[in-house]
């Protein structure tokens, strides 16, 4: 059996792209890797200027340097396929659209190298599942919190990963992609709508949680208050939010919600201070609260221009049982 090898890539830098980032630059050189690879290959360690290794997308590029970007061979999709329930939207021979329940991990990590979505996609995609993400993530082209859930698509083969992962770097800022989400927070914002504009980083501290830190990565989301509970009341205990993303970090939602004081009802990593806020709540809306288990965030809506047809492509999902509950109770607080 042939051995894979890494392939390496030149991009001698001309006068014309001096200054220009190096991200771009090299997406623009190499026609068959998209900007987003490219980004991830950099912060990996796998692109150099001559002896020095070059780990900021940003970078700022010399006329006649010289680039060098390794490509790891593309691996088969090694875990094992295993017969997971799968909500299935949509699929067609490229893609794979999936309404998420809660407690599923996307890909095998540390603690999770089984009961994956990734092992669910395997046993129902067979061979047919792009091998750009690797072994650990083929076809996983955006990612759900292990307990967030709601809508996700995955690529079928390479082509679909690769005009995707297009449509996600540019977070739909001037492209066709759209991601929505619903999220129970502690108290209201004080106005109707606005945007989280701070950037997030590693937590100091704690490498499982993200903080925002200043000379992070840009992190914005927007935010729209939907409802307000009890309806009426002047100081709301519970509000439900629908958020946008125009950039993708990790747990953003969670953390910025909170960075402005008003976490996820039932998230144990960044609201862990407002517990004492139930008592504020009716009994039967508590009762639905500690029964929920998890954070209050659904991603209900995904739109994104199909990566073969070109047609734009949009689903929506309903509150999961347990969150359509949670928002019942709360309801019935009001009057």
């Amino acid at each position: 059996m042939a051995i894979a090898r890494e392939r390496r890539e030149k991009v001698v830098i001309a006068a014309s792209e001096a200054g220009e980032r190096i991200d771009r630059v090299l997406a623009a050189r190499i026609a068959d890797l998209s900007r987003s690879r490219l980004k991830t290959l950099i912060l990996d360690g796998e692109v150099a200027i001559g002896s020095r290794t070059i780990r900021d997308p940003g970078y700022r590029v010399n006329a006649g340097e010289t680039a060098v970007v390794a490509l790891p061979p593309v691996e088969a999709a090694e875990p094992a396929g295993e017969s997971i329930p799968l909500n299935v939207v949509y699929e067609d021979s490229a893609i794979v659209v999936i309404d998420k329940p809660r407690g599923l991990v996307v890909h095998p990590a540390a603690g999770h190298q089984s009961g994956t979505l990734v092992n669910a996609l395997i046993a129902h995609c067979g061979a047919s599942l792009s091998g750009i993400g690797g072994v650990k993530r083929p076809g996983i082209v955006h990612r759900l919190d292990k307990d967030t859930t709601g809508l996700m698509v995955v690529a079928k083969n390479d082509h679909a990963h690769q005009r995707l992962a297009e449509q996600f770097a540019d977070h739909g800022r001037e492209g066709p992609l759209k991601r929505g989400y619903l999220a129970f927070v502690w108290g209201a914002p004080d106005r109707p709508k606005g945007s989280i504009n701070a950037p997030i980083n590693r937590h100091p501290h704690d490498r499982n949680k993200m903080a925002v830190r200043a000379g992070g990565r840009e992190a914005i989301t927007h935010w729209q208050i939907l409802e307000r509970y009890p309806a009426g009341a002047k100081k709301a205990v519970v509000s439900l939010i629908a958020c946008r993303l125009e950039t993708g970090r990790t747990h953003q939602i969670r953390v910025h919600l909170a960075h402005i004081g008003h976490p996820l009802l039932g998230d144990p990593t960044y609201g862990p201070g407002f517990k004492t806020k139930a008592a504020l709540l009716p009994r039967t809306a508590r009762d639905a609260l500690s029964a929920l288990g998890r954070q209050a965030l659904h991603a209900y809506l995904l739109g994104f221009k199909h990566p073969l047809s070109g047609e734009p492509m949009e689903f929506r999902s309903e509150l999961p049982a347990d969150l359509g509950r949670l928002r019942a109770r709360l309801m019935a607080t009001g009057g």
